[in-house]
């Protein structure tokens, strides 16, 4: 991440990839909270792009989301991942209930680029700031619309790769597990941009009319 000026930082790739997996990190852990999976005892808040966020304490989760994010990074760097999904299981059934959805695309292609060129995008940092911080408090806010989860509920997180990206040995293809129904519900939320890469998120739910 190099400086520009005052109110404008240029990013290079590897900014860029921190910054979103930093995002992750963040609106992941906020889902797991918002959604009641884990006992509000189990999380800690933290301040971050001006709000008050909370990361799970629970050391199995932490593990979980600290290997997955780790690889995601790496696919970040190689402009190999298109999405990254969080569906919550029923216990019960096994049946997927709800699902937030990322969508990964790159803003400026760094192979179009010169290699010798490390400044990939330009762009206020506060903006980028404001726009994660409204993602994360629509996230917050989701609780309005969405279903109460009546039942006990567990999670997992699907990775959409190119097909040649390296995936690790002990990883596992979902194939379409963790599908919704046709008449599930969707709702766009609002995405952010680096200047190098785009997020859009959306949450889609199982409908129970």
């Amino acid at each position: 991440m190099l400086a520009g000026t005052t109110n404008k930082f240029r990013l290079t790739l590897k900014g860029s990839t921190d910054i979103v997996t930093e995002f992750f990190e963040y609106g992941l852990n906020s889902i797991l909270y918002q959604r009641g999976l884990y006992a509000p005892e189990d999380f800690k808040s933290f301040k971050k792009y001006g709000l008050h966020l909370l990361v799970s304490t629970d050391e199995k989760v932490q593990t979980y989301l600290k290997t997955l994010l780790s690889q995601v990074e790496r696919w970040l760097m190689a402009s190999a991942i298109s999405k990254l999904v969080l569906v919550i299981i029923s216990k019960d059934t096994r049946e997927t209930v709800e699902r937030w959805q990322f969508d990964v695309q790159l803003e400026k292609d760094p192979k179009n680029q010169d290699a010798s060129i490390t400044s990939r995008g330009l762009k206020p940092e506060k903006a980028i700031h404001d726009e994660i911080q409204a993602v994360l408090r629509q996230i917050t806010a989701s609780v309005s619309f969405l279903p109460i989860l009546d039942e006990p509920c567990t999670f997992n997180v699907l990775a959409y790769t190119d097909k040649n990206a390296e995936i690790p040995p002990d990883w596992k293809d979902s194939d379409n597990a963790h599908l919704l129904p046709e008449n599930a519900q969707h709702v766009r939320l609002r995405g952010f941009g680096t200047g190098v890469h785009r997020v859009e998120s959306l949450v889609a739910y199982r409908s129970y009319e």
